[in-house]
C-alpha cells in the first residue's frame, strides 16, 4: 500500500510548493523588473529595405543566410561596395553572421550614432511623457558612451530593450576567444555600471576578464566578447523560471560561434540565467566551444552534465553568499532549470570562487573565481585552482595537472 507521504498528489504539491519558492527568492534578492518603454522597431525597418535592395545589380542575401554563404556574398563585392552597403544598412551590416569583422564594427558604429540621434531629439519631445524624456536621455548617454574611442560592436540592435555585444582585443588574430553571456535584466541601459558595480555588468566582467587573461596569461592572445545578444526575462516573472528565452538565445549563441573568425577554441563564461541558456545551447554549439563555464547557475535544464552532451569541459562555480544557492534546483512542468552545477552528483568541473562576494561578484579583479575564469579562457588549465583541495576538476585535461 502506498504511504501518504509519499503519493503523487502530494509528491506535485511539494514540487509547485518549491517553483513558489523560486519565485520568493527571486523577487526578494535582487531580480527586480526593469521596464523601458521604446516601441519603435528600427531593425525591423532596416530588414525591410534590405529586402528590396540590391547591389550591382545583384539581388541582397537573406540576413537569415548561413554565415559561410553571407560571407563568400561579401567576399565577391569590392571594398567599395561593401562600404557602401554598411551606410545604407547599418543595422542590417553590423548584425551579419559571416560579413567581415571590422565591416560590423563600422556599420555598427554607424547605426549607434543614428540611434543616439533619435534619442536626442526624444529628449525633448512633448508628446513624451516626463517617464519617456528620462529614458530617452538614458539611452542617449548610453550611445554617447558607445561610441567611444576604440570601441567594437559585433552587434547593435536599439529596438525595444536593445542588443548589443562587444569585442575587446583583436577577434581576427586571437588564439583563444571568450564570450561572456549574462543573465537577467541585460539590455542596452544595463550594458555597462559605473561606480562600485562595474563588474556586475556585462562589458564590465568581459574587461575584467581580459585583463586578467592577458596579466595572468600574455603567451596567449585572446579576445573577450560582452554578449549581450538575446532577450533575457525583465525581473520577476515567469521567464525567469522557464526555459523559453533561453532557447531563442541559444539559437542566436549558436550563430554567434558559427561566424567567429579563426579556428581557434572558443570559452563560455555563463552568469546567472546566462547559464541556462549555455546548457540549452550546448549540444548544438561547434566543436570549436573547448569550455562551458558557469557561475552563479540556477541550473543548466538538465539533470548532470553528460546530458549536456557536449565534448566542452563542464567547468562550475559558487561563492558561499550567492542567494542562488537557495534558490530549489527542481524542474517541474517547465519550471526551474533542474540540478545545481556545482553539487558533485552533477559532474562539473567546480572551480574555486574564492574572493567572489554575492551573485555579482565573480568577475571582481584579485578574485580567485576570476583568476580561474582567465586560466580557463586562456586554456591554462594547471593554472586552476578547484573548490575543493582535493577536488577532480583537473582529471583528464591535457596539462592540467594540479598545481
Amino acid at each position: 500500500m502506498t504511504s501518504f507521504d509519499s503519493s503523487p498528489t502530494l509528491t506535485a504539491w511539494r514540487a509547485l510548493l518549491a517553483v513558489a519558492v523560486v519565485f520568493v527568492m527571486l523577487a526578494t534578492t535582487g531580480w527586480t523588473a526593469v521596464r523601458h518603454h521604446p516601441t519603435s522597431e528600427p531593425r525591423a525597418a532596416a530588414l525591410a529595405s534590405w529586402a528590396k535592395g540590391s547591389i550591382a545589380g545583384r539581388p541582397l542575401p537573406s540576413p537569415d543566410a548561413p554565415a559561410y554563404k553571407l560571407a563568400h556574398f561579401f567576399a565577391t563585392l569590392t571594398e567599395a561596395q561593401r562600404a557602401d552597403l554598411a551606410r545604407a544598412y547599418p543595422l542590417v551590416v553590423g548584425n551579419l553572421n559571416g560579413a567581415p569583422v571590422t565591416l560590423r564594427y563600422r556599420a555598427n558604429r554607424l547605426a549607434i550614432a543614428q540611434a543616439r540621434t533619435v534619442e536626442r531629439k526624444r529628449v525633448h519631445d512633448p508628446r513624451l511623457s516626463p517617464d519617456g524624456r528620462a529614458d530617452a536621455s538614458r539611452r542617449a548617454d548610453r550611445f554617447r558612451s558607445m561610441l567611444g574611442t576604440g570601441r567594437h560592436f559585433l552587434a547593435f540592435d536599439p529596438s525595444g530593450r536593445g542588443h548589443a555585444a562587444e569585442v575587446l582585443g583583436d577577434l581576427e588574430r586571437a588564439d583563444r576567444v571568450s564570450v561572456i553571456v549574462p543573465g537577467v535584466d541585460t539590455n542596452l541601459l544595463t550594458l555597462e555600471r559605473t561606480g562600485a558595480k562595474t563588474n556586475a555588468a556585462p562589458v564590465g566582467m568581459a574587461r575584467s576578464l581580459y585583463a586578467a587573461e592577458r596579466s595572468g596569461h600574455p603567451e596567449v592572445r585572446t579576445a573577450v566578447i560582452a554578449w549581450a545578444d538575446y532577450t533575457t526575462p525583465a525581473g520577476i516573472g515567469v521567464d525567469a523560471a522557464l526555459g523559453n528565452l533561453a532557447e531563442r538565445g541559444a539559437v542566436r549563441l549558436e550563430a554567434l560561434v558559427d561566424a567567429l573568425p579563426g579556428a581557434g577554441p572558443v570559452s563560455l563564461f555563463c552568469h546567472s540565467y546566462g547559464s541556462v541558456l549555455c546548457g540549452v545551447a550546448a549540444d548544438e554549439l561547434p566543436g570549436r566551444v573547448t569550455d562551458i563555464a558557469v557561475a552563479g547557475s540556477p541550473g543548466m535544464r538538465v539533470d548532470n552534465a553528460g546530458e549536456l552532451h557536449t565534448r566542452a569541459h563542464v567547468w562550475a562555480m559558487r561563492d558561499r553568499g550567492d542567494w542562488i544557492e537557495d534558490v530549489p534546483n527542481l524542474e517541474f512542468g517547465g519550471l526551474g532549470h533542474g540540478a545545481d552545477p556545482v553539487d558533485p552528483d552533477f559532474g562539473a568541473r567546480v572551480a574555486s570562487a574564492g574572493g567572489a562576494v554575492g551573485h555579482s561578484g565573480y568577475f571582481e579583479p584579485g578574485t580567485e573565481s576570476l583568476g580561474n575564469f582567465a586560466a580557463i579562457g586562456a586554456g591554462a588549465y594547471a593554472s586552476v585552482t578547484c573548490a575543493a583541495a582535493d577536488g577532480p576538476c583537473h582529471e583528464q585535461i591535457s596539462g592540467a595537472a594540479p598545481v
